[in-house]
């Protein structure tokens, strides 16, 4: 016999609810409303001066575009320089909007959070575990283009210590443990 589910659970599950045999038809017509949502994409606003963005072509903004990106760019650049990049053939935005000092920082976190795995200290999978628990988020959120400075700083700070750690461990020859 199917339980039945609490209006909590029904809200944040994605299993069908079960009477009688039967599928719950408002649950299933709530669930399908959520997916088709968020499979949607909206242009985001910008968070520096509140105005649309507009999806381009990041021709003239990357000094390369031979790989066709599109972007997101808000709707009074170059004044204001907040811009954020689709994924490829779609237009769902791979982070949100971020003006020239958040990216260099989301790539300055995501080059040192690489280095994780990229010098085998973790496996790529662990290393997202690892960002996650740095981040206090589930593992399905934990993003670099969604951070802010704040943790960008972060994330830049605990990988250096992690991987400072790992190096004095080769070097000195001491076992230290990983996450201290």
């Amino acid at each position: 016999a199917a339980r039945l589910q609490t209006p909590f659970e029904k809200t944040f599950s994605l299993r069908v609810v079960v009477r009688c045999g039967l599928p719950d038809p408002l649950f299933l017509e709530e669930h399908k409303v959520k997916k088709n949502k968020r499979k949607q994409s909206c242009a985001p606003r910008c968070p520096y001066c509140g105005s649309h963005s507009i999806l381009k072509s990041a021709e003239g903004i990357y000094k390369n575009n031979s790989h066709d990106t599109m972007l997101y760019v808000c709707k009074n650049y170059p004044v204001c320089d907040s811009y954020v990049r689709v994924q490829p053939g779609t237009k769902i935005p791979m982070g949100t909007m971020a003006n020239g000092e958040l990216r260099r920082l989301r790539t300055e976190a995501h080059w040192h959070f690489d280095q994780l795995h990229k010098r085998g200290y973790m496996t790529k999978d662990d290393a997202y575990r690892w960002l996650a628990s740095i981040l206090c988020v589930p593992l399905n959120q934990a993003h670099i283009g969604m951070l802010g400075e704040y943790y960008c700083k972060k994330v830049i700070e605990e990988s250096k210590k992690l991987l400072n750690r790992q190096t004095m461990h080769f070097i000195t020859g001491v076992a230290m443990p990983i996450f201290a």
